[in-house]
This record gives C-alpha cells, structure tokens and sequence, in this order.
C-alpha cells in the first residue's frame, strides 16, 4: 500500500502534543494511510481493506460521545478566535479556510489551534485553480481545470500542482477539496463549466490523478467531488436543487473518474444531487442512504469498494439542502445515511447540531457503532488511527 505523506504531516510541525494528547497513544502517529490503494489513473486498483481498527479502544476511548461526534463535523471559521473556540471547546475533526477567513490564522495562528486539540484538526480549503481559489495571493495563481487540460502536459501539471501543494501545506493546510473530477462541456462561467477539466472522463481522470499526486507527495489531502457527478445536472445545487441524468446515464461518463480514482487515496465529497434511478424523489446524494451504498459498495457502478472518508457538500449555505431542512436536521441525516464527515461555512450553530446529534445517538437514529466508525476513518486519513 503506498503511503501518503497526508493531512497530519503539515501540523507535526506544530507541536507533537496535539498528536498524542489525551494520555492515550503509545506510539507517535505514523503518516496518513489511506484505507485504499493508490493507483495510476485507470488502472486496475487493489480492493479496500476491511477498514480501520481500533483494537485495545484507546484511541476511541480518549472522547466523550460528544467529542466523537464533533470529529465528524467540519466548519467554516472567521479567523484564530473562532477556530480556536471550537476546537477547545468541542474537539471539531475539521476547520474550513473560506474566502472569509481572516489569512492571519494562517500566518501562526493554527499553532495554537491544534495546541488546543486531542488529535490534529484538519484544515480544510478549496483550492482548486481558476475561479475557486481562496489564497491565490498566497501561493500563486493557476488557470482552470478546463485551461490546463487544453495549454499543459500532466506532467507539466503536475510539476505545478507540486509547487502550490507545498505552499499550502507551508500554511498549515491539510486538506483540498479538489481535484474537482466532473465531466462537463458546459460554458465555463455555469456552476462546473471551467472547473472540469474536460467533456471526456478519461482526460478528466488522468488530469485529476496528476493533481491528487502532487498533492500527496506534497502531504496535502485531496477530496475528488461531487459524487456521482455534477458535470451534466440541471443547475446549480447553491441556488436550488439539481437534478442529474439518470443513474444509468452516469455509468457511461459522469461515474468514469470516480470508478478510476476511487481507489487513489483521495477521501470523497458527494453533492446535492437528485439522481433519478438512485436517490429517492427529493432527497439529493448529499444525505441519501442510496448515494452512499453505491460508493461504499462499488458494485453498483463498476468500482472498487471505498472504505475512505465521505464529506458532504456544504450543508448551511446552498439552497439544495437549506430549502429542505434546517442545519441540524441536514448534519443528522447526512451522517445517518453513512457519511463520515458533515461540512458546512460557519461555526455559528455548531453547539445545536451536537445536541441535536448526542440525542440521534441516544434514540438509536444515529448508531454507536456507525459513529466509532466514522471517527476511526477520519482518524486514519489524518494518519493518527490505531492499527491492529
């Protein structure tokens, strides 16, 4: 299994207590593993293994219920207070650096935040190139997806996507969401457009699999997005609900580099997609059982087995979900229906959503089991999970 240099080797640096806090590891955290198989770009990939363990429960046992729950969460923050806040005060898994986030937080402030965890935080960013970029200003700018594919060799890409991926992970950054894997030949300026690399799911795949290697020799993260493909949908999932074509359309071009890079190291991050032939009328992928069978299974689309980490789109902000439910209810039923790791842009309603998800637990919607789980996926992919 090749090992990535993952989420936890940029925040090393920042002091080894955050690793080993807690009273609970023997042993320091060895570099993120991912639970897959990297391979090259549509090769044959390695089935998943069974999955993280935990086997003398120390590492589980070092969190509250509350604390277990909190790693599965993911939030946008203003800058060091708010960062500093919930991580202190809730152990949340994940900090999301938006175009909001006061930069200074990223200039020797996350010492201090991952000073005050039990295991290191991820620190999130979207980072893709183009039109979504949050510290071009920091670490350089670089064309869209579509551009790149069109002007540059991988090679040439990758070579770029290396120098970046340094620099962000010099910032203390984690995680990536990106490389964004769709296949679309819409105009550029629509909600995907430009940020595909290409209409063809091949070129697609060999772009994305050079900007998730860059990334890991980097140390950084990736999360390939949106599951199970947002490149053909009806809209945009921010302003309202989208609907994809149907599930066996898909399987032709939209699953394609989803079926080649699911076994590449990247976590997944599924949109807010209806897709008729899979998710049930008015439930979108984000937070359907359907959704997250079909990845998890592999069979359903051609795929390896994935045993990785599954973030949700943003929750709080995009109108997809926001017009069905409030944040709370949107965060129970993402993890319900078997996501790792519920992603939304502030911390404003964070202590309601763990009351609401401590309750899920206690009544049984939320099970025990389904949590440690998850708690131990995200646990290896930040490279600190116990192993048996």
């Amino acid at each position: 299994m090749r090992m990535i240099r993952g989420v936890v080797l940029a925040v090393v640096a920042v002091g080894a207590a955050a690793c080993s806090s807690g009273g609970t590891s023997t042993s320091a955290p060895s570099p993120a593993v991912s639970t897959q198989t990297s391979v090259a770009p549509g090769s044959e990939a390695t089935p998943a293994s069974s999955g993280p363990q935990d086997c003398d429960g120390r590492y589980l046992g070092q969190f509250t219920l509350r604390q277990k729950l909190a790693q599965l969460l993911t939030v946008g923050v203003k800058g060091e207070t708010d960062a500093l806040n919930v991580v202190r005060n809730e152990q949340v898994g994940g900090i999301f650096i938006g175009s909001w986030t006061d930069q200074t937080l990223l200039s020797g402030g996350l010492t201090d935040v991952q000073g005050a965890a039990k295991v290191p935080v991820m620190v999130t960013i979207d980072e893709e190139g183009g039109r979504v970029s949050r510290v071009a200003n920091l670490i350089g700018s670089q064309p869209s997806a579509r551009v790149i594919a069109q002007t540059m060799s991988p090679d040439e890409f990758y070579n770029q996507s290396l120098a970046r991926a340094k620099k962000l992970r010099d910032l203390g950054i984690t995680v990536d969401f990106a490389p964004d894997t769709d296949v679309s030949d819409q105009p550029d300026d629509s909600v995907i457009g430009d940020r595909s690399f290409s209409s063809d799911p091949e070129v697609v795949t060999t772009y994305a699999g050079a900007f998730i290697r860059a990334l890991h020799d980097a140390g950084v993260g990736t999360v390939i997005k949106h599951f199970p493909g947002h490149g053909h949908g009806s809209g945009d999932s921010h302003t309202g609900a989208v609907q994809t074509p149907p599930l066996d359309q898909l399987q032709q071009v939209d699953l394609v580099p989803f079926r080649n890079l699911v076994g590449s190291g990247s976590a997944v991050m599924v949109g807010h997609l209806d897709v008729p032939g899979l998710t049930s009328p008015g439930v979108p992928a984000s937070i359907s059982p359907q959704a997250m069978q079909l990845l998890r299974e592999g069979t359903g689309y051609g795929a390896q087995p994935f045993d990785g980490v599954i973030f949700t789109d943003d929750l709080s902000g995009m109108a997809a979900i926001t017009n069905r439910m409030d944040i709370s209810d949107a965060v129970a039923t993402a993890l319900e229906a078997g996501a790792d790791e519920a992603l939304w842009i502030s911390t404003d309603q964070l202590s309601a959503v763990l009351d609401h998800l401590v309750g899920e637990v206690q009544s049984g919607k939320l099970p025990q089991a389904q949590v440690d789980a998850s708690v131990l996926r995200v646990a290896t992919f930040k490279g600190i999970a116990p192993r048996c």
